[in-house]
């Protein structure tokens, strides 16, 4: 089992990208390693490789469109002027203020598709907020990451429209046809497992009041939002964007194409003037720029699934995993959910590990007898680990960015460790057992 071909190349991937190389690259030599291991001459392992970038095409066109839909709301001033409106309006308690947050970051993966975008426009100004209220940091970073993932691990628009299709579409490659399950009938129940860590997170964990120094705001160049920016006022171009951002989740609620919303979006900012015909080509570039490089990850991590699944070392793995387990299923869950936790936590993306996963989660399912929604729930939730609390995740990067612009919000301990241990350690809990009872 040691010198399995996908052992070995899981093993090599995830120290790689532990190391801090690129996690495109690290995909490239651990595809390579595998390749050569299991007796693959390095051409074909090549050839297999860009041969199976191919099955992540429309989910590349998918981030890149959308990536241009969120470039042209942006610029428009539309997210601006709704997250001035919201900072101006939150009142309440601290803990209301928390979850008003979590519920306006679940936006970001759905109704206006910004992603991080969001954050540096409505963090930085409620920091001397924050600080008022005494507000713990850590329970604002939980729930930002809470809606940066549970809105696209559990509904089916936007972000999670690529992520349910991403399962859906891989799973079918490695010989399991789910297309008659709606993947969110499934995966609600991660989604409730980071609803349990955010309540405990806020209410429990980060429930005392923490002291910041509030004369430390210019030691990164930030400044108070009445010092630093003038108020936006709603105008005709606000108003398009706003529309387009809406028609493009309406079409994709209706039709279940991102594609032809990001589309029907743009097109209604251009008729109504939110951008101009000329600047189009502008958008398209920004959308490459901001999603350009998830959606080649993307690409690689497809072409590496196909080369997982050449070597032939999946069919082994899964013979030595049976015979040491027999056919437990607690004990075969907990395995799976544990492997993609090592995975995902190097590659820092769940998107990008489902292609990896789903090539040795789907003939270990099968072989254990692990029904198809109970095998949808291990890779979902398995693959959604990787987004709580590793280092290297937009889901965690964009929290610290937006609290630590006063030098005092630590990457590590405030953010990651916060929201592995109140994100992951449920997700797990609930996978496995749900798994079980799938």
């Amino acid at each position: 089992m040691l010198t399995n071909p996908v052992l070995i190349s899981v093993v090599v991937m995830v120290g790689l990208s532990l190391f801090k190389l690129n996690v495109l690259l690290a995909l490239i030599v651990a595809a390579i390693v595998g390749g050569l291991v299991s007796g693959m001459p390095l051409i074909e392992t090549l050839e297999t490789l860009i041969g199976g970038m191919g099955g992540n095409a429309e989910t590349a066109l998918n981030y890149i469109l959308l990536g241009a839909l969120a470039a042209a709301i942006h610029q428009t001033g539309a997210a601006k002027i709704v997250t001035q409106r919201l900072s101006r309006s939150i009142r309440g308690t601290g803990r209301t203020l928390i979850f008003i947050i979590a519920f306006i970051s679940m936006f970001s993966q759905n109704l206006i598709p910004v992603h991080i975008a969001f954050i540096p426009i409505l963090i930085p100004p409620l920091i001397s907020v924050f600080n008022k209220l005494k507000i713990d940091r850590r329970a604002v970073a939980t729930a930002l990451t809470f809606g940066l993932k549970s809105a696209y691990i559990t509904i089916p628009v936007g972000y999670g429209l690529i992520f349910h299709n991403i399962i859906r579409d891989e799973m079918a490659q490695s010989g399991m046809d789910v297309s008659d399950i709606s993947i969110w009938q499934i995966l609600w129940i991660p989604g409730l497992a980071m609803l349990v860590g955010l309540l405990i997170a806020v209410l429990i964990t980060y429930r005392k009041p923490r002291e910041y120094d509030e004369h430390s705001g210019n030691k990164f160049g930030y400044k108070d939002r009445d010092e630093s920016e003038e108020e936006v006022k709603l105008n005709r171009t606000h108003i398009f964007a706003l529309i387009g951002a809406i028609s493009a989740l309406v079409v994709q609620l209706a039709v279940g194409s991102l594609v032809l919303g990001a589309i029907v979006g743009l097109a209604i900012m251009v008729v109504g003037g939110a951008i101009k015909w000329t600047n189009l080509d502008g958008m398209v570039k920004d959308g490459i720029g901001m999603m350009g490089f998830i959606a080649f990850v993307m690409l690689v991590a497809s072409g590496y699934g196909d080369v997982i699944r050449a070597t032939g070392g999946v069919e082994t793995l899964v013979g030595s995993v049976t015979g040491i387990i027999g056919d437990n299923q607690l004990l075969a869950a907990t395995g799976m959910i544990v492997l993609g936790l090592f995975i995902t936590m190097g590659i820092g993306t769940s998107f990008g590990t489902v292609p990896i996963i789903a090539a040795i989660y789907v003939p270990l399912a099968l072989e254990l007898g692990f029904s198809p929604a109970a095998t949808i729930l291990l890779i979902g939730s398995a693959a959604a680990l990787g987004d709580a609390g590793s280092p290297a995740s937009d889901s965690t990067l964009g929290p610290t960015a937006g609290l630590n612009v006063d030098g005092q919000h630590d990457h590590i301990w405030d953010t990651c460790v916060a929201t592995f241990t109140h994100f992951d350690i449920p997700i797990i809990i609930f996978g496995i057992i749900g798994a079980v009872i799938l």
